[in-house]
Formats: C-alpha cells, sequence, structure tokens
C-alpha cells in the first residue's frame, strides 16, 4: 500500500509539473497516466470523474486528483494526489512573484506563453475529441451532442456572456430530460 501511494503522488506530481492551461488541458494527461499507463480507473469511470470534476467547485484537476486519490488508496490517497498536484504550481507562483516585475519583463517569456497558449488549445481539444470517441453513439446521443456543439459555437462566435452555473443547471436538466424518455421508452414510464 505504501508503494501504492508513492505511485500516486509521483503521478499527480508529474501531472501538476508538466500540464499547461489549466484541468480542461490536463485531462488529456489524466486519461493517458490514469487508463492506460496505471490501470487505476476505467474509461467509463474516467469520463464520469471528469463530468464530476467539472460541475464540482474547485479547479478541475484539484477535483479529479482528489476523487483518483480516494479511489486508489482512501483518504490518505485523497489528501497524497491533491497535495501532488497543486504543489508544482504552488512552488513555481511562489519562485515567480520573488521576481514577478523583471520575469513579465523578458521578451522570452512572452513568447513562451504565447508558444503555450497554441498547446494548451490543442491539448484541451485532442481531450474533448477522445472523450467524444468514447461515448456511445446513439442517434439520441448523437443529436444532444450536435445540440451541444453548435450551442457552444454559437455562445463563441456571438461573444455570449453566459455563466457557467447556467450551463451546468441547463445541461443537468437536459440530462434529467434525456433518463426521463429514456426510462419510459424502457418500462412504459416506471423506474
Amino acid at each position: 500500500m505504501k508503494s501504492r501511494r508513492l505511485s500516486l503522488f509521483l503521478t499527480f506530481l508529474k501531472i501538476g509539473a508538466f500540464t499547461f492551461g489549466g484541468g480542461y488541458a490536463m485531462i488529456a494527461l489524466l486519461e493517458h497516466e490514469l487508463i492506460e499507463k496505471k490501470g487505476w480507473i476505467g474509461h467509463d469511470e474516467f469520463l464520469d470523474m471528469a463530468a464530476i470534476a467539472e460541475s464540482t467547485p474547485g479547479p478541475v484537476a484539484v477535483n479529479a486528483a482528489t476523487y483518483v486519490g480516494f479511489h486508489v488508496a482512501g483518504v490518505s490517497g485523497a489528501a497524497l494526489a491533491t497535495l501532488a498536484v497543486c504543489l508544482p504550481s504552488f512552488l513555481i507562483i511562489f519562485a515567480i512573484s520573488q521576481f514577478f516585475d523583471r520575469f513579465l519583463a523578458l521578451t522570452t517569456v512572452g513568447y513562451a506563453f504565447r508558444g503555450i497558449q497554441v498547446c494548451v488549445v490543442y491539448l484541451i481539444a485532442s481531450a474533448g475529441w477522445k472523450m467524444v470517441r468514447k461515448l456511445p453513439h446513439r442517434p439520441l446521443d448523437n443529436v444532444i451532442l450536435a445540440i451541444v456543439l453548435l450551442a457552444m459555437l454559437a455562445c463563441s462566435m456571438l461573444a455570449v456572456s453566459f455563466s457557467s452555473i447556467y450551463f451546468i443547471l441547463l445541461s443537468g436538466t437536459a440530462g434529467l430530460c434525456v433518463y426521463g424518455v429514456r426510462q419510459l421508452r424502457r418500462g412504459g414510464g416506471k423506474p
């Protein structure tokens, strides 16, 4: 169990240290490390974890680390994974804060951040594409996915300022409606 906790700590330390762009950019690395490399969770559980981590308060990476840490090694695993994923960011920000003004004045830093932005867009798109490919492709699911993508595109192009809380509430309501329709189809309305 001790080696499992150490492996958990080192895995999330690496994820925290080598992922730029926040939790959404981290999803591709999380998937690779947790499913393919370590085998700690399956694809379906990963999708559930990603949905829970995105819809609960707090950063996606921290929520995912806590969830997986608890799944792998209980409460101590949750604490270790959460600490490990936060530690690199804390140390980097602490170091930068010591000489922040001089750091921002460096032109190479500005170019580095522009390059990182491109990588972040790719990581988020790649993670989204992988998740979409693993979803079941039933007709109703495809229609819902198309509606969501069109709504996201329209909101982006029209620069709609819409609180993420409303997105979560609308998505939850839509999910409950789809669940209700499926239950009605299966059992004639019986739970």
